[in-house]
């Protein structure tokens, strides 16, 4: 999830209230009232040419323009996030050197992150106490994997399931339902790629 403030933005010469919402890879501006609804401005971080803050604004030079939000103190902390993102690994928890087990057909782009932090790559069947199990579930029918998937995790451990977004054949409700079937509660969701969602499950502290 990301941050949203309501707040003011510069937009060509004008101040325009609304709100400022930064999210993992971009930054969007929509303003609030009936003339200014019209008023959105969203800016991928890899369009963006220049950053600074200065008395609680920041200013934001990218592809198309400039863009200048009032965010007061957290100015800076917004400049941070979005000069220094977090990358998929570490919203996914994986630290450098685990041992993580791959279910279904991996992203080759994700085996290649994985192998860059040094992670040992399983893709059998998960043993018993597996810490990190990333189950790729292309259809509903996939999803009856997750309960015995479930059963060979480690007290502590978490079941990632990843699935297509914005499908109609395998829908969010669909993947958190086999998960409580499994016995497992979902606790967090990140976009795993422009094609995919991921979301965390994890056993119930009561029933560790």
């Amino acid at each position: 999830m990301g941050q949203e403030l309501d707040t003011r933005a510069r937009l060509d010469g004008k101040t325009v209230n609304g709100k400022a919402q930064l999210e993992t890879d971009y930054v969007l501006f929509r303003g609030t009232g009936k003339k200014v609804s019209a008023a959105r401005v969203k800016i991928s971080f890899r369009d963006i040419r220049s950053l600074d803050a200065n008395e609680g604004w920041l200013r934001i030079r990218h592809s198309a323009g400039v863009v200048e939000l009032d965010l007061g103190p957290r100015a800076e902390k917004w400049l941070e996030k979005i000069r220094s993102p977090r990358g998929l690994l570490d919203k996914l928890g994986v630290t450098p050197g685990a041992a993580v087990s791959l279910v279904g057909a991996a992203d080759a782009e994700f085996r290649g992150r994985l192998a860059d932090r040094g992670c040992t790559i399983s893709e059998s069947a998960p043993a018993r106490g597996t810490a990190l199990i990333f189950f790729n579930a292309e259809s509903r029918k996939d999803l009856a994997r997750a309960k015995p998937l479930a059963s060979r995790l480690a007290p502590d451990a978490a079941l990632w399931i990843v699935y297509p977004k914005g499908r109609k054949h395998i829908t969010e409700n669909d993947v958190i339902a086999a998960g409580r079937a499994a016995g497992l509660k979902d606790v967090k969701v990140v976009g795993f790629s422009a094609t995919h969602t991921a979301l965390k499950f994890v056993i119930p502290l009561a029933n560790r």
